[in-house]
């Protein structure tokens, strides 16, 4: 096998009414009693003709904003709220409270400050739910809670309940060692972390490094933010990643969720250490010229409710929908209700705290496909007819939250990066608001991963099929950007196996060492590691993602401490250890990798438009693609190496090998001179003006310019 690279030279229609308005300003639509004629302006050609049956629910979409500004003084104040509810500390050092929980009977606060006395501080009912307390400073004009002591909401509910609560608003919540429930505890240093990196500019070739810092690290313990700046941001940078992909910052109080069912949404998980601690993480990511990306968690919430958000004012609608629409069934979480006035200023606000406090480059969006459908998704194929896309099955709110959040995170910051993790493929999920689509930036190519699996699992290397390969890592909506990866943090948990174990399995225990001869199944197994990551960088989209540590081939699964492994932490960090052992092949696969991005950084292929695909021989196990004037060459081919072998070139000249799997640097059997030059011949051939005769071995990968 061979792959070679040759390089060359209600609230929410007011919300719809103002979207509405964004679009008759930017594409000058005319309304008229026959309807909306968006029909005409969305999607001309870019789609398929199926989309234009539906084109008018783009249209009905973009119908909710308009009063916005009436009501709250514009979305900037409105997305801001987060300096107006919780605690905030007045220039003369009082502190002023502020909750929504339209369904209590009466708010108290208590805490550390009055010594947890539950009557002594009342809030003041406000109109449309609120309540507002003020408590003056002390005689010594220093604030009445002091930083790092608790507190605690103290709701009595209509049924004469006493419900003690952490404000949603919460900026820092812990836990004590013994305890099972969060603590709120009040955040307010005297000496804040100041960033002072300015933001790098957005990445034209997205490369993302998808992590988690509490697995960062080879000991069995839950490693810190500071491990992270000192021992990881470096290893990123040589990696070559320009961005990074943080999961589980939102506090989450079971650390096994993978940080998926959050708490306190405007808090950072303490489990890691203090906010002032991650500011300084991604101000020191900046420096390097990192953009840093916080897995967003909007799609659900936690049912927890001493310390989340569940039956905050003792109602099951306050954030959420009522049951059965506020759960999902098999999360076994809350739905927020996206026509809410409060939930959509706690949501939005919860973005631009992200960006403005720490100082976040953007989002990733978890669980986008939940969110589109009343379904979820649950039991539901996507064929990719339209029919599946449109209408009631689809939940309008979700879908107007969606597109507000991306015009307001792009209005106000425009380098901000969007990405949708969503399965089903929605129409213009990745097209502009103005142009009724949903905003985003980017789209996971979830079926990519899939597909790698379904081969490694399914079928022998003489069977694998080059047309379904490439189909498949070609198979995306034209227009719309999408991330490509071979295998995320999905495919690394417990229950399922990453590549390199599909590949090497339990060998990856015993055979590694360069000491000793290499097996068949470690030869095999390095090589295609090396060339499936390489293909679906080169050929699956305009980003590319990697989960920590698949880049050297992490040789276990994840699996968080939990009861059903004695709370063990032996699977919940990654060995980078390994990388740094020299008589080990693991840091063979972690050059690869380094170098594969570098290559890109210089060409750009992410930048360019689609591949050229001039060949996907299936006898001779071969696919050859142009982009951004490179030539990949792959041979899958398990057992024949092919010499003089004609391949389509667009671009007449000379080539030179510049990225090479079989190179010996690599794990490989360097049969390739890294010192031949190919020349074109101006015979045309596959689609292309140009040939060009190269030689290609089974078991390798090349780049030549």
């Amino acid at each position: 096998m061979d792959c070679t690279v040759y390089v060359s030279e209600s609230h929410s229609t007011i919300l719809i009414q103002y979207l509405l308005s964004l679009l008759e300003r930017s594409l000058q639509l005319q309304w008229s009693s026959s309807g909306c004629t968006l029909q005409r302006c969305i999607w001309s050609g870019s789609t398929g003709p199926g989309a234009f049956t539906h084109q008018p629910e783009f249209g009905s979409r973009a119908k909710h904003l308009s009063q916005l500004e009436e009501a709250e003084g514009g979305f900037d104040q409105f997305t801001r709220s987060y300096r107006s509810f919780g605690v905030q500390r007045l220039p003369d050092n009082s502190l002023f409270f502020k909750e929504w929980a339209p369904a209590a009977e009466a708010l108290f606060l208590t805490g550390d400050f009055n010594g947890w006395d539950k009557f002594s501080h009342p809030y003041i009912k406000k109109d449309f739910g609120k309540w507002e307390l003020t408590l003056p400073p002390r005689h010594d004009r220093s604030p009445a809670v002091d930083h790092g002591t608790k507190l605690k909401v103290v709701v009595h509910t209509k049924q004469g309940e006493r419900l003690y609560r952490i404000s949603p608003w919460a900026k820092y919540v812990t836990r004590e060692e013994k305890s099972v429930i969060y603590d709120w505890v009040h955040w307010d240093p005297p000496h804040p972390y100041i960033q002072i990196h300015p933001r790098p500019k957005k990445p034209s070739s997205l490369r993302i490094y998808e992590a988690h810092v509490g697995i960062a690290s080879p000991e069995g313990k839950i490693a810190s933010y500071t491990n992270f700046t000192t021992n990881v941001l470096p290893r990123i940078k040589d990696l070559g990643y320009n961005c990074i992909q943080l999961m589980a910052i939102m506090e989450h109080a079971y650390y096994a969720s993978f940080g998926y069912q959050v708490t306190s949404f405007f808090a950072a998980s303490s489990r890691y250490g203090t906010p002032e601690e991650l500011k300084q993480m991604i101000d020191v990511a900046h420096s390097m010229g990192i953009v840093v990306l916080l897995d967003m968690v909007h799609s659900h919430a936690s049912k927890n409710s001493e310390d989340g958000l569940n039956f905050f004012d003792g109602s099951d609608s306050c954030f959420f929908h009522s049951p059965p629409r506020g759960e999902h069934s098999l999360w076994d979480s809350r739905l927020f209700n996206y026509s809410s006035w409060e939930v959509l200023r706690f949501l939005l606000s919860n973005l631009r705290w992200w960006m403005e406090e720490y100082r976040f480059d953007g989002f990733r969006f978890d669980g986008v496909t939940s969110m589109l459908y009343h379904h979820h998704g649950i039991g539901a194929g996507f064929s990719g007819d339209y029919s599946e896309y449109f209408g009631l099955q689809v939940d309008e709110d979700s879908v107007v939250y969606l597109m507000l959040a991306n015009h307001i995170l792009h209005t106000l910051y425009p380098d901000c990066i969007t990405v949708g993790e969503d399965v089903s493929g929605m129409p213009a999920l990745c097209r502009g608001v103005e142009e009724g689509g949903l905003g985003f930036d980017y789209r996971l190519a979830m079926a990519i991963p899939d597909k790698w699996i379904q081969i490694l699992k399914e079928l022998k290397d003489e069977d694998w099929d080059m047309g379904n390969i490439v189909h498949t890592l070609t198979n995306r909506r034209y227009g719309e950007k999408c991330i490509a990866y071979a295998e995320s943090h999905d495919q690394a948990l417990v229950g399922d196996k990453t590549l390199a174990f599909w590949l090497m399995d339990k060998e990856m225990y015993t055979n590694m060492s360069s000491m000793i001869p290499m097996t068949a199944v470690i030869d095999r197994g390095m090589q295609l590691h090396k060339m499936i990551r390489l293909l679906t960088h080169g050929l699956g989209g305009e980003g590319y993602l990697n989960f920590i540590g698949n880049e050297f081939g992490h040789p276990e699964w994840l699996d968080f401490p939990r009861k059903g492994n004695n709370q063990s932490y032996h699977y919940a960090r990654r060995q980078f250890n390994l990388v740094e052992t020299d008589h080990l092949r693991y840091h063979q696969l972690y050059s690869f990798d380094r170098d594969m991005n570098r290559t890109e950084d210089k060409y750009g292929w992410l930048a360019a438009p689609p591949a050229f695909i001039s060949a996907k021989h299936e006898e001779d196990k071969v696919i050859v693609f142009d982009r951004a004037n490179v030539l990949f060459i792959f041979n899958f081919h398990p057992t024949k190496s092919f010499q003089d072998y004609r391949v389509a070139v667009e671009a007449p000249g000379k080539y030179k090998i510049k990225l090479d799997s079989d190179d010996a640097r690599y794990g490989g059997h360097g049969r390739l001179d890294h010192n031949t030059e190919f020349f074109t011949e101006p015979k045309a051939f596959n689609g292309r003006p140009n040939s060009v005769q190269v030689n290609m071995s089974f078991f390798s990968a090349a780049s030549q310019t």
